[in-house]
């Protein structure tokens, strides 16, 4: 059995908006029926790249994360359509009929991701097919992925243990987005943002000097992990749990040991840690 899916790399993901672009280029005024009817100028992002800010000065990160269609196996879309309106093939992709849909916008707000797009002058809700239609005429990849310069989309088929899907799947352990709303998306994530806990260390007798190479860890939430300070001092926990209790230690010969306790309610930049000397 065939199970075409995408993975998403976002520690890959630039914003460069190639794989939008694509999709505008591909879609924008063509009618691809029975796959999609043509996408319109103006409001309709079927590869979305949502910009997630985090942290703040002076350890700010800015993430992008592209949002297509997840094709999900319990798709909402599916039970709001009328008429098989919306259906689920074979390998797995999603798709609207563009004339069994006509004038069913239930089919939009049944979407949790908000990637199903209404069509006011066709009166047609509309999403991402994967490009399903040049799928079945031969192609092997959405014009999304061709797009990607960095590498971040992956297509494929999971249920070839030889494909590069099915291998990064299985050595990565993708995630799914928001895996509260239960609905088993084909579409998965490496590198969802999370929680990062960071800092810089100074020595107090040295204070003009970046301490590089101090032992920091962090425990906490079923984890226990080790770090060096940078060339500047620094230091960086990433990929946390949010509202988290963690415990980071800091560690050089010669200076008091220091334990900090921190809560991922949100990022948190812990600034200038101070080693105090032995006397």
């Amino acid at each position: 059995m065939t199970r075409l899916s995408l993975l998403i790399d976002v520690t890959k993901c630039s914003g460069c908006h190639n794989c939008f672009l694509a999709c505008r280029d591909e879609y924008y005024g063509n009618d691809y029926s029975p796959y999609s009817g043509p996408q319109p100028l103006n409001g309709q992002f079927w590869m979305q790249i949502n910009e997630v800010e985090r942290g703040s000065y002076p350890k700010p990160k800015l993430d992008y994360i592209p949002i297509p269609c997840m094709h999900c196996e319990d798709a909402p879309c599916i039970d709001a359509a009328a008429d098989g309106a919306v259906y689920r093939r074979d390998d797995g992709i999603v798709i609207i009929d563009p004339t069994k849909a006509k004038g069913q916008k239930a089919i939009v707000n049944a979407c949790p991701y908000r990637v199903i797009f209404w069509n006011e002058a066709l009166e047609l809700p509309q999403k991402c097919t994967l490009c399903a239609h040049m799928l079945d005429a031969g192609e092997k990849q959405p014009r999304c992925v061709e797009a990607c310069p960095t590498g971040a989309l992956v297509f494929g088929d999971l249920d070839d243990p030889g494909s590069e899907i099915a291998k990064l799947s299985a050595a990565l352990k993708p995630e799914v987005y928001h895996p509260e709303y239960g609905l088993k998306p084909l579409v998965k994530y490496i590198g969802i943002p999370k929680r990062f806990v960071a800092g810089e260390v100074i020595r107090r007798d040295d204070p003009g000097e970046c301490a590089e190479g101090v032992k920091v860890t962090l425990e906490g939430g079923g984890l226990t992990l080790e770090t060096r300070t940078d060339s500047y001092g620094d230091f960086e926990f990433d990929g946390l749990e949010k509202n988290t209790d963690y415990r980071v230690g800091v560690e050089l010969d010669g200076y008091a040991s220091m334990v900090i306790e921190v809560y991922t309610q949100t990022d948190v930049d812990l600034g200038e840690i101070v080693l105090e000397p032995f006397n």
